[in-house]
């Protein structure tokens, strides 16, 4: 598969080519940031290992989360200890090790509200946090805690109301682009020799004298439909277990125990950064959870809420509500209040929660659960995107017990991602870079910290054709390379693959990414084949999601929304024609 993992449209037709004619150890069901990790961690122990998603590579939570990486201050609280203990030790293995073009150390302050109690409790639960993050790892170099006066944090963060807080205390956690992260997982997966393929959704389980034996699959974009075999299969799909382990009448085989998941809405705002003034990122405590104000390059994200949610999960959507509500609480801090018009982005996600008995599901536990519910068939769900390697190989060992052979213990935790090795030597070396390719330091830059040492894929592809280093149409931010290196090496199969997860220009520009659709359409079509009539198809269709989003968010109730949603969801690729020629193995 060629030692950058790529993810081309060849290597897709091979794919999928192999899952037809090859029995796999192990098929892992959902292509989140689980599922890929469960894949890696699968193929780095010798593993035949296949991995299908239904729709696109982190399509789902793994592209809608707070894009950070962390402990988890408030689980502290919750006297959970041991995850965020773990967490943090993933996170200084992630910044130090496996990700560190990816993953970035991100200051926040912690505003005081009260002169006495306050500060000494919060000032030694963040010392707590800092202590456990060295616990069993080695320092990364992230600044310990400090506490700040009131003149000080306003130095910092000059745009908060200066009667709203006494001081604040300044600690680090660290961020990354989710959907960048679980794509380079998938990259690597296939490094380390796994058959990866998304827009291919199981149908259902098969299972022969009492046991799992592989799925039937759909190809979404050809309607085909054929049999994975499989000595084990994983369940990976997150707020869809129920959907992977029901029959085809949607129900669980009777006597087979079933691990319950229930989904939680969360929904984040993008602002301008010009909107308000701070160095840092803030966490706000509210009446029910946390409220993250986070730097996101240009941009702040604002959120998240926590509310049950029992409707489409393929399209959660965000309400005038949930909009409101995050604005009321940033703007109980800010000098001047924000308002809907400085909103340039929405985006909801559902965090897939073991059930419990709590009725509410900001109190539900993150820890994950890993279940053998039936002969050959692991499930795993719960659990935080900070943790994603500790549960794949939890999953993976589950499905080792399953084999008739023995399987190595897992060696993730020294297994870089694409993009890695030799990223600081490269970043050493980025005025040469910009020298040599003509590109402005600050678009090197910002290569580097998405690409890594794959950058060589993307000045190639410019010193080919100049003209893509030029802007995506819309946006500041993103290069015409980076479109077409999405299809040529990253899996990108549509427009919205492009638009909302291999670059962020859906939630990271005013018209949401209408401007850069038909460049990027075109630029997509001789690459993937794409006759006339589907190029325009493609636009249209994203464009319908920008405005079905659009409408829902005017919505007051869930309900509302999703109805909304719902009637302009995204097309059936099976029933339109592709193809201007026969480009099928392409």
């Amino acid at each position: 598969m060629g030692d950058s993992g790529e993810l081309s449209p060849s290597v897709h037709s091979r794919a999928l080519e192999t899952l037809r004619s090859t029995e796999l150890d192990v098929l892992v069901i959902g292509g989140g940031v689980v599922g890929a990790g469960a894949a890696l961690d699968a193929a780095t122990r010798g593993l035949t290992v296949g991995i299908v998603e239904a729709r696109d590579w982190a399509a789902g939570t793994s592209s809608r989360s707070s894009k950070l990486i962390h402990g988890g201050l408030r689980y502290l609280e919750m006297l959970d200890f041991g995850l965020v203990r773990e967490a943090l030790q993933e996170r200084g293995l992630l910044m130090e090790r496996l990700a560190p073009h990816l993953v970035r150390p991100v200051p926040f302050l912690y505003p005081l509200t009260t002169k006495y109690f306050e500060r000494p409790y919060v000032g030694a639960g963040i010392g707590l946090y800092d202590a456990l993050s060295f616990v069993g790892s080695r320092n990364v170099g992230l600044p310990v805690h400090k506490h700040l006066s009131r003149r000080a944090m306003l130095r910092g963060a000059p745009s908060l109301k200066p009667d709203a807080f006494v001081g604040a205390i300044r600690y680090y956690d660290a961020q990354v682009d989710d959907a960048r992260f679980v794509m380079s997982l998938v990259r690597t997966a296939v490094k380390f020799g796994a058959t990866a393929v998304n827009r291919t959704s199981v149908t259902e389980l098969v299972r022969e004298n009492g046991r799992v034996v592989g799925a039937r699959v759909r190809v979404e974009e050809t309607g085909e439909e054929f049999v994975i075999r499989a000595k084990t299969v994983l369940s990976a799909a997150g707020v869809w277990t129920h959907d992977v382990q029901a029959d085809a009448s949607g129900k669980i085989p009777d006597g087979v125990p079933e691990l319950k998941v229930r989904a939680s809405k969360g929904v984040h705002l993008v602002v301008p950064r010009d909107r308000f003034h701070a160095t840092t990122g803030l966490i706000l405590k509210t009446a029910i959870s946390v409220l993250f104000v986070i730097p996101w390059g240009r941009h702040w994200i604002i959120g998240t809420t926590d509310t049950p949610w029992s409707l489409d999960k393929a399209h959660p959507a965000a309400t005038s509500r949930d909009i409101d509500y995050l604005l009321n609480e940033i703007n109980k801090v800010l000098i001047t209040p924000l308002t809907r018009d400085d909103v340039e982005g929405v985006y909801a996600g559902l965090r897939p929660l073991v059930e419990g008995n709590q009725e509410s599901t900001a109190k539900l536990s993150r820890e994950h659960v890993v279940t053998h519910p039936e002969p050959g068939l692991a499930v795993i769900a719960g659990g935080k995107y900070t943790t994603y390697r500790v549960m794949a190989k939890d999953a993976i060992d589950a499905v080792a017990n399953m084999l008739p052979f023995t399987v190595p213990d897992s060696v993730t935790n020294d297994i870089s991602l694409v993009g890695a090795e030799g990223h600081q030597a490269l970043w050493n070396q980025r005025e040469r870079l910009a020298d040599r390719s003509g590109i402005s330091d600050t678009k090197i830059e910002h290569l580097l910290h998405r690409y890594g040492s794959m950058i060589h894929g993307l000045l190639d592809l410019i010193a080919q054709d100049p003209a893509l280093a030029e802007d995506l149409d819309g946006s500041e931010d993103y290069l015409a390379a980076e479109a077409v290196y999405a299809v040529t090496h990253e899996g990108a199969r549509h427009l919205t693959d492009v638009l909302t997860r291999r670059t962020r220009i859906s939630i990271e520009s005013w018209d949401r990414g209408l401007g850069a659709a038909p460049q990027v359409a075109r630029l997509m079509q001789p690459l993937l084949g794409w006759s006339d009539e589907f190029t325009q198809q493609e636009i249209d269709s994203y464009t319908a999601r920008v405005e079905a989003e659009r409408e829902s968010q005017e919505q007051l109730t869930d309900e509302g929304a999703d109805a909304v949603r719902l009637s302009k969801h995204e097309r059936d690729w099976s029933s339109t024609p592709r193809f201007a020629t026969s480009h099928a193995s392409k």
